[in-house]
């Protein structure tokens, strides 16, 4: 797994943390704070998924060689 996207998969999964404490603590019904977290882990959800493709690629193109054309 490359550094991208360990480190994409990490910052997703603390998110993911952040929210479940927000949810305990009761700060998940807060709009401000809800709507900001939820803007953070959609965009760790894209670079997360950016960093699996890209991964997917380079392993493919090492596999059988690069695409082109």
């Amino acid at each position: 797994m490359s550094d991208a996207l360990q480190s994409a998969r990490i910052h997703l999964a603390e998110l993911r943390e952040e929210l479940a404490a927000a949810t305990l603590a009761g700060l998940a019904d807060h709009p401000a704070y809800s709507a900001d977290l939820q803007e953070e882990m959609e965009q760790a959800r894209v670079a997360y998924t950016a960093a699996a493709v890209s991964e997917i690629a380079a392993f493919r193109a090492q596999i059988s060689g690069p695409q082109v054309g």
